[in-house]
């Protein structure tokens, strides 16, 4: 990839090294088991894209300040909380390559944990009556538990259609990436006109943010195979919604079965794919991916030209092109 994520971070370098500490420093507890696994929580942390986000966003919308730092805080502890529940819900014991909290602790002490985490970052926003912060953020949170929700209400009837997958992507995802860019601008003193459109850029963002990650389900992994994870948990997403609205009847009944049955039938996945890619489903997802991503960009040239915008937009950019 051309696009090297320290190069994207370099007018906020400085920021992200002294939010690490600060973040490891807001981890800390007397509870030893507590601090144990808050440890594990920050050792794993991966690329840092919520904060990088919350800072750029506020470096372009004004100026960064103690307030970014919080915000970006409140933000990696209930969205990490929210990770820590999806593990117990999903019963998943791995999370990008390390094992899950409930994995090594057990269902009953990760529940806690993340209760813990979204209790850290209400007194944080509370003590230092960031409410405006707290208020986008709990506003995120919520979207994405609603999302969630609706997504496996469809999943059951396999009834879901392109306007109810946006509705599903735009909470599950572009609610979360919208905040980290409303809060940003909020921290930075940005009036409330900026805050939207930059909420807004966000939105699409984490649209076209989705929509790549659907896209990788139906690639293939290492050895050459297709993925096909979402077929398998019954997850409609946009290539397959579109190659099933071209398809006949009879057909369409034919793929709705293989989706069902593909968890216990790894040839009904390959089945699934060759089918949405014949009809065009990757290509047309693809294009909608771009779509967002210039819609995303016209919203974020309404604000002045400087290094922080410019590092936004590669980090769009970045986002869509990337491999994993």
């Amino acid at each position: 990839m051309s696009l090297r994520l320290d190069d994207i971070k370099a007018p906020v370098a400085h920021e992200m090294i002294a939010f690490e500490e600060k973040f490891r420093a807001s981890m800390k507890t007397k509870v030893l088991l507590l601090d144990k696994i808050m440890g594990y929580i920050v050792k794993r942390k991966g690329k840092q894209m919520r904060p990088l986000f919350v800072f750029l966003s506020a470096g372009t919308a004004g100026h960064i300040s103690e307030a970014t730092f919080r915000g970006a805080s409140l933000i990696e502890l209930l969205h990490t909380a929210t990770l820590v529940h999806d593990d117990v819900v999903d019963n998943s014991n791995y999370r990008r390559g390390f094992f899950s909290v409930n994995a090594l602790w057990k269902n009953k002490i990760a529940v806690l944990v993340g209760d813990f985490l979204l209790s850290r970052g209400l007194i944080l926003s509370v003590e230092n009556k960031d409410f405006d912060l707290l208020s986008l953020v709990t506003h995120a949170v919520r979207e994405m538990s609603e999302g969630e929700l609706l997504q496996m209400e469809k999943a059951r009837r396999l009834d879901i259609n392109e306007d109810v997958y946006y509705e599903v992507i735009r909470q599950k995802t572009a609610s979360l990436i919208a905040s980290c860019c409303a809060v940003g601008a909020a921290s930075a003193g940005a009036d409330p006109a900026a805050v939207e459109r930059m909420r807004a850029f966000g939105e699409k963002v984490g649209m076209a943010f989705q929509i790549k990650d659907d896209l990788f389900d139906y690639g293939e992994d290492q050895i050459g195979k297709p993925v096909g994870i979402d077929i398998k948990e019954k997850k409609m997403t946009l290539p397959l919604i579109y190659a099933l609205n071209r398809a006949g009847w009879l057909e369409k009944q034919r793929v709705l079965a293989a989706v069902r049955g593909a968890e216990k039938k790894p040839k009904n996945v390959k089945a699934v794919i060759d089918f949405v890619r014949q009809a065009g489903g990757i290509a047309y997802a693809q294009q909608r991916m771009q779509q967002f991503h210039q819609q995303a960009l016209t919203i974020l040239h309404q604000f002045p030209p400087s290094q922080y915008r410019h590092s936004l937009e590669q980090l769009v950019a970045f986002t869509i092109e990337r491999e994993t």
